[in-house]
This record gives C-alpha cells, structure tokens and sequence, in this order.
C-alpha cells in the first residue's frame, strides 16, 4: 500500500494537488511525510478539505513526479502560425514544390 518506506523507516513522502472548484485546474497544494497511502490520505483530507477548500485532491508519491528540465520538446512543434502576423503560404508551396521536383527526377 502506497511507496516503499523511506531511509530508516521513516514514512514516504507524498506531494498533493487540489482542485478548488470543480472544471479548474488541479494546482500543488503542499507536501506530507506519511506511512502509506491510507495515513497519506487521511492527512490530505484535515489539511485540504476540512473546510472545503478543494473539492478533489491528488494525492502522488514524490518518487512517482516526474521533472522535466528541458521542456523544448522538438523543432517539429516550433510552428510559425503561433506568430501574430501567421506564416507565408508563398514559402511553404515553394518548398513543396522543390521537393516534389527533386522527388520527380528521381
């Protein structure tokens, strides 16, 4: 139930995220040191929704979060219709029509 116990037998910790009101996002709400996952929940309820702040928790092993430092993902996602002024139709039929003629003489 819940993670492995951390070093020395202390408890694990769990990081929680509430969702304030229904339809909004899920935001971090804090961290807890606990047992298991029935002790993890039990604090989360007294600490986030004793007096309905959140109407939903999440409730994640630290060790389960994964971080991402380098969140650029790749070019592929770097799209010129994300710019105010929209990209070149002109350029984009230019570089088609360049491949399909090189593909052609193929």
């Amino acid at each position: 139930m819940g993670a492995a116990r951390g070093a020395r037998g202390r408890g694990v910790i769990y990081e929680i995220f509430r969702q304030e009101r229904e339809g909004q996002p899920f935001q971090h709400g804090g961290s807890l040191e606990a047992p298991n996952l029935v002790f993890a929940e039990a604090y989360a309820r007294e600490f986030y929704g004793r007096r309905d702040e959140s109407v939903a928790l999440w409730i994640v092993p630290r060790e389960s979060v994964e971080e991402v430092r380098e969140p650029y993902v790749a070019d592929v996602f770097d799209r010129d219709y994300r710019r105010v002024d929209g990209y070149s139709l002109k350029v984009k039929l230019k570089e088609a029509r360049e491949l399909a003629a090189k593909n052609a003489s193929r």
